[in-house]
């Protein structure tokens, strides 16, 4: 019976532990889910305008309307050349000398931040005058930019009023009127004598939009003195009397002799 007792025992003893090792074994680990991706938002949009595709060059007279109608977004600073006629005054200069000229042209976008009725608010003379201030009497190419001396004249005329800065990092070209604060953004069209550069702002002469100083005080005529007014007299050299009491006593001593020896006559005839 101890053979058969001990088989017994022993396969109790390895029924029991087959039954720990299945009970000890963990179930398989579900598989981890990814989490959930937020979908990235794009930049927004620059508000400025995109540099437009330069012109290119074509044979027979330049006309600068025509130029910036095909550059495109430049309608109303085109209709303002026309309007105030500085675009024919300025092809005359460019097809009849060999004067150069840089115009800083701002876009559609940069009119139409400005206040409703800017436009329409300004004289026609403030309208010539703000077109003339975004010409430069000098063709300037993008690199004679990093060598132009301040300030630099515009076509408004000389003077810090009517006079840009210009300061340049690089190839990034800064443009400042003393109210106006801008940068070039794109080459519209250039040849030999004319380049065209397109702007994101309207510069703002000081000459239109801050007061002016005082006209100074008219200098005195140098003329012939006048006649003096009737019961006045003329400025005349006073007169030395200072041997006025000399005189008159030489003349009473003088006198007194003349009548004593009248006396004395009378006396002893």
């Amino acid at each position: 019976m101890r053979p058969q007792s001990f088989i017994s025992v022993l396969s109790l003893i390895l029924f029991f532990l087959h039954c720990t090792k299945t009970l000890c074994q963990s179930p398989a680990a579900a598989p981890a889910m990814a989490p959930p991706t937020t979908p990235v938002k794009a930049p927004p949009a620059d508000s400025s305008q995109a540099p437009s595709a330069q012109v290119a060059t074509s044979p027979g007279p330049v006309d600068i309307n025509k130029i910036l109608q095909k550059a495109g977004h430049f309608t109303v600073f085109a209709r303002l050349m026309q309007a105030t006629t500085e675009d024919t005054e300025l092809n005359k200069e460019l097809n009849n000398t060999n004067n150069g000229i840089t115009i800083l042209a701002p876009t559609d976008s940069a009119f139409s931040s400005l206040k409703a009725g800017f436009l329409n608010s300004l004289s026609d003379e403030d309208k010539t005058e703000l077109v003339k201030f975004h010409v430069l009497p000098a063709f300037i190419s993008t690199s004679q930019f990093q060598t132009v001396s301040n300030p630099v004249r515009t076509q408004a005329g000389t003077g810090p009023r009517v006079t840009l800065n210009v300061t340049t990092t690089g190839n990034f070209v800064n443009i400042s009127s003393g109210l106006t604060n801008t940068s070039i953004s794109g080459t519209v069209y250039t040849d030999s004598q004319l380049a065209i550069y397109q702007l994101d702002k309207v510069l703002y002469p000081l000459d239109i939009f801050t007061p002016k100083p005082p006209a100074p005080a008219p200098e005195p005529a140098l003329g012939k003195p006048g006649k003096a007014a009737p019961g006045v007299e003329s400025p005349t050299a006073p007169k030395d009397i200072s041997a006025a009491p000399t005189q008159l006593f030489l003349h009473d001593n003088a006198l007194l002799l003349a009548v004593s020896c009248a006396f004395a006559a009378i006396i002893y005839s």
